[in-house]
């Protein structure tokens, strides 16, 4: 492991011309080392090492429970499915989601997966964030959740939206999967719903590969997410013992107490996770620095760029650095793209966009409220480029000059 340890650099898989790549895992030797040992041990599957990262992740939340899942997305499916077969008080009948129209396609789609109908509500430019008026519009006799999206790391108006879901006792699943570390006041978001969910997908703030986790202080949301992760079987269970003796003519060991799926994640996973969790906070400054530098250095083309914002009184946790074309702007979204992109910063669009236009859409049942003035501007004129460990000084002294002398040229 010495070896590994001298010479391991994420950054060598970068083609040499990328200066600033869209995400770069902030990984060490110690997660090498330790998936490594997993392998050697043969015990590869969900065990003793994902059981530790769900304790340290817990802990860092200050949640009771944390259930590791093998995708962020599978995580999202999940949650759905416990709202939707659990706590469900529309059980039989059609039910309605609402969430925002700019978000990663696995927030929406699941929705659809466990029979219920999307409603996609508008969201703030400024903040890439849900706008929580236009949830109070969407909401029906037919609402039975809102899934609000911490999207870009920054923070949601929660505060507005549990006193819009607690007057109508609506269930409330935070899709946090690009906020891991945020905060509204001194509370972390994912804990102010029932369920939040989260991503550890290579690109995030932390990273074990592919994986994810749902948080919730419910234990016995906690406890079914366990079981419906893995087939929906007991092993998992705490009442197990119990559970079985009503069934003594079945195997305890394959004992299906529930409708479920192969969600379980893997122990190389968790050995990524238990080292992955001691750098977010770390991690979390250098982006934070890196945002203000970009926000105060840009800020005199706001004539042609909107730029990010965060919220009073949270900790915005920069998945990446989002900027917007301003409507009437000498110059077009593709063109600022293409200039950044030829000289090795890389771009993205903001998610899906608005989920509302992609063609997936067409074969699913949903809903729109509002004419989504804000997500269509976003899948137009929105991008991203990477904010993360790897962005020193010298990066970002180097995209503010890109920026300098494009804004030069299109003066």
């Amino acid at each position: 492991m010495r070896e590994i340890k001298r010479s391991f650099n994420p950054r060598d898989a970068m083609p040499r011309n990328v200066v600033v790549p869209l995400a770069l895992p902030a990984l060490g030797w110690e997660e090498i080392s330790e998936a490594t040992e997993s392998l050697m041990s043969t015990k590869v599957t969900m065990g003793d090492k994902v059981r530790k990262f769900e304790e340290l992740f817990a802990s860092y939340l200050h949640v009771r429970h944390a259930v590791m899942f093998n995708s962020g997305s599978s995580a999202n499916l999940v949650a759905m499915t416990l709202a939707r077969l659990v706590m469900s008080k529309k059980q039989g009948r059609s039910f309605e989601t609402i969430t925002p129209a700019v978000t990663w396609a696995t927030t929406v789609f699941p929705i659809c997966n466990v029979g219920g109908t999307p409603v996609l509500v508008d969201v703030r430019p400024d903040t890439y964030c849900v706008d929580p008026t236009r949830i109070k519009e969407a909401i029906t006799k037919k609402t039975e959740a809102i899934v609000p999206v911490h999207l870009m790391g920054n923070v949601c108006k929660m505060t507005e939206i549990m006193n819009l879901a607690d007057a109508r006792n609506l269930i409330v699943i935070e899709d946090c999967c690009e906020a891991h570390g945020a905060k509204l006041g001194e509370r972390m978001v994912g804990t102010f719903g029932d369920m939040g969910t989260f991503s550890f997908f290579w690109s995030h703030h932390i990273t074990t590969i592919e994986g994810g986790m749902i948080v919730t202080d419910n234990e016995e949301l906690a406890e079914l997410a366990r079981s419906v992760r893995v087939f929906g079987w007991i092993r998992d269970l705490k009442a197990k013992k119990k559970i079985a003796r009503k069934y003594p003519h079945i195997d305890e060991r394959f004992l299906f107490l529930y409708p479920g799926y192969n969600l379980r994640p893997t122990e190389v996973q968790g050995a990524f996770g238990i080292h992955q969790i001691k750098r977010l906070e770390r991690l979390i400054e250098i982006r934070r620095r890196n945002a203000d530098y970009w926000i105060g250095r840009l800020s005199k083309y706001s004539q042609h760029l909107l730029l990010p914002r965060e919220e009073p009184n949270t900790r915005h946790v920069w998945f990446g650095f989002p900027i917007t074309v301003r409507p009437g702007a000498p110059f077009s979204r593709s063109q600022l793209t293409s200039f950044l992109e030829e000289r090795g910063i890389q771009t993205r669009p903001v998610m899906a966009g608005n989920v509302a236009e992609q063609p997936a859409m067409n074969l699913l049942k949903y809903r729109k409220v509002g004419s989504l003035g804000g997500s269509r501007l976003i899948m137009r004129n929105s991008f991203f480029i990477g904010n993360h460990q790897g962005v020193g000084k010298e990066e970002r002294d180097y995209v503010v000059s890109c920026f300098e002398r494009f804004m030069k040229h299109h003066r």
